[in-house]
């Protein structure tokens, strides 16, 4: 991890040693929190953030879903964003605003603590590594489900939720695979430890439906905007573990993933073991927007204003 200078906190500045928290805050024992994770891309134009407004109602919406009264509204978190990465002079970088119940009381009943915000960024490159974006990734079916509807609530992005995503992503590391996907507790494909994941099958476009316990991601849903402009017909459905094997292409989503084709799984070859068509005509779209190249109709970039101060 490459420190910055400052991390927003609470609405200040603070030097990035001194972004700290008590030991008893609630998050810490319970889990408490929910977050953001989002991409400052360098564009031709200058730096822009990628589905600004986006993510920070999507952390409003974890909130909620958790009974968590954040003290900001979507438009002081945006401007919070941009302050930040403003602040520290960064033309690209990863974004991470998380809320979370701080220092009151140590019972499971959080009402006494309060939430609290703050918003880190630094520079961090491929996730699934530099060679991924073209010749893919070896993943795994992993032997741990994602969690069962009705237990935690998958479209909220909280942090405890991740516990189930460490196991997922530490027993594929383990057996020497970059990546898990997770099934759900029906045995119906749901997502990998922290991406979103389609199939190819006969140039249609397959994704798992909110139902299979996935996280409502942004560039999941932008994948599908893309494919649906292009021509490229796509279904939300349950998808059987097998389906995976029988694939032409499949591929995660994210912001840190962003579009990685998977080149194996559990050993199998998918396609022809390397990047597809289809998977790299949307990474051309995608990238090409992202970095400026392309028109940006969708309107999903909002430029690094200069430095004026934090307002909020």
């Amino acid at each position: 991890m490459t420190p910055t200078e400052y991390v927003w906190m609470n609405g200040k500045l603070v030097k990035w040693d001194d972004a700290k928290i008590h030991i008893c805050s609630h998050v810490i024992h319970y889990g408490s929190s929910v977050f953001e994770g989002m991409r400052v891309y360098n564009t031709l134009k200058g730096p822009a953030a990628f589905r600004l407004r986006d993510h920070s109602e999507r952390l409003l919406n974890s909130a909620k879903i958790y009974r968590m009264e954040i003290p900001y509204d979507a438009d002081e978190i945006d401007k919070a964003t941009l302050d930040i990465v403003g602040v520290n002079n960064l033309e690209a970088c990863y974004v991470r605003p998380v809320a979370y119940r701080g220092y009151g009381t140590l019972g499971v009943d959080p009402s006494n603590c309060p939430v609290d915000l703050a918003i880190a960024v630094w520079p961090w490159g491929q996730y699934l590594g530099e060679e991924a974006l073209e010749k893919g990734v070896s993943v795994c079916v992993s032997s741990w489900s994602r969690i069962a509807p009705n237990t935690m609530p998958a479209m909220s992005k909280s942090g405890a939720n991740y516990m189930n995503s460490q196991l997922i992503k530490l027993e594929a590391l383990s057996h020497g695979y970059v990546e898990g996907i997770a099934l759900d507790v029906y045995g119906h494909v749901s997502e990998g430890s922290g991406e979103n994941i389609f199939l190819v099958r006969k140039e249609t476009l397959i994704t798992p439906t909110f139902t299979a316990s996935i996280l409502p991601g942004i560039t999941r849903n932008s994948v599908i905007k893309m494919a649906t402009d292009m021509g490229i017909k796509v279904i939300e459905q349950n998808i059987p573990r097998e389906a995976l094997y029988l694939s032409d292409e499949v591929f995660f989503t994210g912001s840190a993933a962003e579009i990685t084709p998977i080149s194996y799984i559990d050993n199998i070859k998918i396609g022809n073991g390397t990047r597809g068509p289809i998977t790299k005509q949307l990474q051309e779209a995608f990238f090409g927007i992202i970095e400026g190249r392309s028109e940006d109709k969708y309107g999903w970039l909002t430029p690094i204003p200069a430095y004026k101060g934090v307002t909020v």
